[in-house]
């Protein structure tokens, strides 16, 4: 069964900046992973085709792993989409099966990802 999860965001930057957050690793490191978790690395080849690794390491809480994640790049329009595909991958990027590493059952081996970005114009009344 496909479950689909659609997100919506607003930034106040120009969109050009917005993109630039997918695609230099400093950037990405800045905020991939869910709140209190850090990204340590993140190799970008952002071409179609081309594949990103990214690491994300738990909070001491929750017991400090490193969970490494891979982006293969299905299509690239320049500052208007992004589609790739995300797996859960070791520290070279090899996919690995979510279920083997602890995660449920239900858990996709791959998770596909559209990231469509459009100019905002609030329109205001008089």
């Amino acid at each position: 069964m496909k479950k689909e999860i659609i997100i919506s965001q607003v930034f106040d930057a120009p969109i050009e900046l917005v993109w630039k957050t997918f695609t230099d690793p400093e950037l990405v490191k800045r905020w991939w992973g869910p709140d209190n978790f850090t990204c340590p690395s993140a190799k970008i080849n952002f071409n179609e085709g081309g594949t990103s690794l990214v690491c994300m390491r738990a909070p001491k809480e929750y017991g400090g792993q490193d969970w490494y994640n891979i982006w293969t790049y299905k299509k690239i329009i320049l500052n208007e989409k992004i589609e790739y595909i995300q797996n859960l991958s070791d520290e070279n990027g090899n996919v690995v099966d979510p279920v083997k590493i602890g995660m449920p059952t239900d858990f996709p081996k791959d998770t596909e990802t559209i990231i469509t970005l459009k100019i905002w114009k609030e329109v205001k009344q008089k």
